[in-house]
């Protein structure tokens, strides 16, 4: 294999899926800084028109597009077309975002003229996306830009070239540019080539605290160029005593375990009050036992997946281990059946007593349990971190939520659902360590365009009423 090579394999068998050649990350910003002034000259309709064309053409490829998916990230194949179903979901979405968030005003006065306030794209924007969600994320991004007239350089993950190059693909097959839209395939090196190249004007980022620290810290110095970051969570679930532990079990292991815990809402630490720890144990522990991991299409369906590479399962395991061995208390273990490949199973460790519990993002299926005495200790201890993405209740009154939303300190709160599965239709961000105050989803309409304030009259009128000599 050539270093211009890169190679995606399946996590869940080894076997190579994809190879493809490094892109010239210069020329790809060049061409797309070619295309801009033509794409966003279009009629905003003609553009709406080209992605609503788009969304019949993933439709068309929606079960290879699904199987695609399920082969490079190792997720169940229901989960796939969830995924597939999301990037369709997101052009109608980001029609009514445009509308709502960046539309224009006219206030006309016969004297003064006219105030107008219109929107207008940035020019070439880079999108970077991760491998949790390789299509509908990067999407996310894509989908608003293009709409807005920008033009996009987008570079998938090193570890999901595959999924990338086809969502491109249905872009171009369904009329887009391949100029408007372009893949740059790479890894760090071609990534940060695309961050600093001086011919993009903005860089939205999907990924990890560390990824996109490193980019903030380059960019820090060039305020003219857009910097919008959605990144992880040390996420809470907080347990109060309730007649339906079992359904609160059920909502743990769908925020902790659900893509086998890659997901940046995910539940990392499940905060419980001491009063309801023994009784949530009895459901959790038994029913995080039942849940099948297994490759993709396996039958029966399995709720768990690999998670995305070795390297990844190894850091894991080593990671679990480390909380063992500094104070956890392993509730249930996390084994790897397949020693050559990167499935885990569900990982549950106390680390009430730790002292120093790591303020991190462990992007796996491992969940952390901490036990509080009361409520007021309880949202202290979900405040317990740098991050601030998402959160959750489970139990209470209204009154405890309302205090729980007051205080707890996150982009997404909720009340007796899951910290995961957020709707594409709100705001999507966090603060802290989780993003930059530029959320995504519905606000990503937000950061694709700029506001453009003007006072217009049709002819010049103007006169000075004092401070003239005679």
């Amino acid at each position: 294999m050539s270093d211009q090579t890169l190679v995606s394999y399946e996590p869940a068998t080894g076997e190579e899926l994809w190879r493809g050649n490094r892109s010239d990350v210069a020329a790809c910003v060049e061409r797309a800084r070619r295309a801009w002034p033509e794409w966003a000259s279009q009629p905003l309709a003609n553009r709406i028109e080209l992605l609503r064309r788009f969304v019949n053409t993933v439709r068309a490829e929606a079960d290879t597009f699904a199987d695609l998916i399920a082969r490079e990230t190792g997720k169940p194949l229901w989960e796939a077309r969830t995924e597939v179903d999301a990037v369709m979901g997101k052009v109608e979405i980001s029609v009514s975002a445009y509308a709502e968030r960046t539309g224009k005003k006219r206030l006309d006065s016969a004297l003064q003229g006219t105030a107008a306030l219109r929107h207008k794209p940035h020019g070439v924007m880079a999108v970077l996306g991760p491998y949790n969600f390789p299509a509908h994320l990067p999407n996310g991004h894509i989908v608003p830009a293009l709409i807005a007239g920008n033009t996009v350089v987008f570079k998938p993950s090193e570890k999901t070239p595959a999924v990338g190059a086809f969502l491109v693909d249905c872009f171009h097959k369904s009329g887009i540019p391949q100029a408007v839209l372009q893949l740059a395939i790479g890894d760090l090196e071609e990534g940060k080539a695309l961050i600093a190249d001086p011919g993009i004007d903005g860089v939205l980022f999907t990924g990890s605290v560390q990824g996109g620290i490193a980019i903030n810290r380059k960019l820090a110095s060039n305020p003219g160029k857009l910097v919008a970051l959605e990144m992880g969570g040390n996420n809470p679930l907080v347990v109060l005593p309730n007649p339906k532990m079992a359904d609160a079990a059920v909502l743990t292991v769908q925020s902790a375990f659900t893509t086998a815990g890659q997901r940046c809402t995910a539940a990392r630490r499940l905060v419980i009050v001491e009063d309801a720890y023994d009784e949530m144990m009895e459901h959790l522990i038994p029913l995080a036992k039942k849940l099948i991991v297994d490759e993709p299409f396996a039958e029966p369906a399995p709720f768990m997946g690999s998670v995305i590479d070795n390297e990844t399962a190894d850091l894991l395991t080593e990671s679990f281990v480390h909380l063992l061995t500094n104070g956890g208390k392993a509730l249930m273990h996390m084994k790897r059946p397949q020693a050559d490949k990167p499935f885990l199973t569900p990982g549950i460790i106390d680390t009430t007593a730790m002292q120093d519990r790591p303020d991190v993002e462990l992007f796996g299926p491992i969940l952390q349990v901490i036990k509080v005495p009361d409520f007021d200790a309880a949202i202290a201890e979900a405040n317990n971190t740098r991050f601030g993405l998402s959160a959750s209740l489970i139990g209470g009154k209204p009154a405890d939520y309302d205090r729980f939303w007051a205080n707890v300190r996150a982009g997404i709160v909720n009340w007796n659902r899951p910290t995961n599965g957020a709707s594409s239709a709100a705001p999507f961000g966090g603060v802290g360590l989780s993003g930059n105050h530029r959320p995504a989803a519905f606000y990503a309409a937000d950061y694709c365009a700029y506001p453009v304030a003007s006072s217009e009259m049709e002819q010049p009128r103007a006169s000075i009423g004092l401070g003239l000599k005679e």
